[in-house]
């Protein structure tokens, strides 16, 4: 597994994300020796949503407002229907995902994320995944949609749900151990 040494790593979300699509990827990411920090909305906890009801809370490390890319390597975004439903409202958090694309950065989306990068205005002709049931509006987006456990397209890093978390864990941390920063321009 790649060392990421010296690589930060913020995964941005707020309550209602799915649990295992932000702990999967931030012990993997920890396991190869990332400095993660959970950015969200308002400082103290947000709460994840697990098997169809809330789950267990997580410690924010920064708000949106307290952070930047430039402190940043890579962003992962995790899934859920709640949780991108709320962030995509968010101006802020829109701002900083556009960020990540304009410096060609690494970004990962998994499951219902990918409706950020649609309101982030970041899709148009990249090949990307998502849940099934977003694929319509990813098409609409501008993405090429395809159904495959991980899609990688210049450094965006895409998965479907839950199970496809170890092929996209493994795919995220090469991009950013690799440091491709060849993304187009938002």
């Amino acid at each position: 597994m790649e060392n990421l040494n010296r690589k930060k790593v913020a995964i941005l979300a707020t309550n209602g994300f799915e649990e295992s699509e932000l702990k999967s990827p931030l012990d993997a990411l920890k396991n190869a020796n990332a400095d993660v920090h959970i950015i969200s909305e308002k400082s103290g906890t947000i709460k994840s949503w697990a098997n169809g009801d809330w789950s267990n809370s997580y410690d924010v490390d920064k708000t949106i407002s307290e952070a930047s890319q430039e402190n940043y390597d890579a962003l992962v975004l995790p899934g859920g229907v709640i949780n991108p439903d709320t962030l995509r409202r968010n101006e802020d958090g829109i701002r900083f995902i556009k960020s990540f694309f304009a410096n060609k950065k690494p970004v990962g989306a998994i499951c219902h994320a990918p409706q950020l990068l649609a309101e982030a205005d970041v899709l148009s002709g990249r090949k990307i995944t998502s849940f099934s049931s977003i694929k319509r509006d990813m098409v609409n987006a501008g993405a090429k949609w395809e159904d495959s456990e991980v899609v990688v397209d210049e450094g965006l890093v895409t998965s479907r749900t839950p199970d496809d978390l170890p092929a996209f864990n493994s795919k995220l941390i090469e991009e950013i151990y690799e440091g491709k920063h060849q993304m187009q321009t938002a």
